[in-house]
Order: structure tokens, then C-alpha cells, then sequence
């Protein structure tokens, strides 16, 4: 066989060959979901970032004064608890709003489910700062009720991200 016939056999089979063919249809390109827009410079979410961060501040000034104490001493009765139950209350409620505002306005991303579980939760923090019956249990409910109160802002004031 020349050369030439082996060159245009060789030309005929790569003419053949479609590489498209076994790959099948090009997937189209998949669009990432825009981000939501921020509401961190709404009138309400401004309120609840204002209010968590004073909570929050309180409520280390509450572990604060219990650092020196016995841990296995009796709880004591936190000063002007009463007014920080009622606080904690309206923070709860306003979490709620803006878990309804955002799923009235059909939001997708996770901060109108985390604010209803926040709301949820405070409630709960309250009570087992209320129950603590030693220091140590008062200190241990006060620092998760820290967490919470710190998580509240951060959800309001972070970047938003896409639903998952």
C-alpha cells in the first residue's frame, strides 16, 4: 500500500469521527442564583441588630458579675431581670416579623428561617436562665443565651448568600 492510499484512509476515519457524537448534547452552563438583597439597612432589621447587640452586652454584664462568685453557690436574682425578660420577649417578636416580612415578600435564602428559629429560641434561653438554680448552671445558660443574641446580629449583618 503507498503512502498516499494510507493518508487518505487515515483522512476518511478522522472525517468519520465526530467528537460530539459520543459526548452527546453540550449540558447547558448552569447559572448560580444571585444573592438575595441585604436588609441589613431596613428600618426593622436596624431595630433587631440595635436591640441583640444591647442584649447581648447586658447579658455578658450579667456572666460578668457571676465570674467572681462560687460556681456551686445558689443563682442569685439577676438585677432588673424582669425588664430583660420583657426585652428578650420584644426581640422574640420582632425576629418573628422579620421572618414574616421576608416570606411575604417570597424570600428563598435561609435568614427568614433562621430568624424564626431565633425567636423560637430565645423563649427557651430565658427560661433556663430563670431556672438555673446554681451559679455555674446561671453562667452556662447565660453564655448560650450570649451566643444567640451574638448569632441574631451576625445573620442580619452578613453578606447575603444564595438559597442552598
Amino acid at each position: 500500500m503507498s503512502c498516499d492510499a494510507v493518508a487518505f484512509s487515515a483522512m476518511l476515519w478522522m472525517a468519520s469521527f465526530n467528537p460530539g457524537q459520543a459526548a452527546g448534547p453540550t449540558p447547558a452552563v448552569l447559572q448560580q442564583p444571585a444573592a438575595p438583597q441585604s436588609v441589613a439597612g431596613e428600618p426593622l432589621f436596624l431595630d433587631i441588630v440595635k436591640r441583640a447587640r444591647q442584649l447581648k452586652a447586658e447579658t455578658e454584664a450579667y456572666r460578668q458579675a457571676l465570674a467572681k462568685a462560687d460556681p456551686a453557690g445558689n443563682a442569685p436574682k439577676l438585677k432588673r431581670f424582669d425588664a430583660f425578660s420583657t426585652r428578650i420577649a420584644d426581640l422574640s417578636a420582632l425576629d418573628m416579623k422579620g421572618h414574616v416580612t421576608l416570606k411575604e415578600r417570597g424570600a428563598v435564602d435561609d435568614l427568614k428561617c433562621i430568624l424564626r428559629g431565633i425567636s423560637q429560641d430565645l423563649p427557651e434561653k430565658l427560661a433556663a436562665v430563670g431556672a438555673a438554680t446554681t451559679i455555674k448552671a446561671q453562667d452556662l445558660a447565660l453564655r448560650d443565651m450570649v451566643y444567640l443574641l451574638n448569632d441574631n446580629v451576625e445573620v442580619i449583618t452578613a453578606p447575603p448568600q444564595p438559597a442552598a
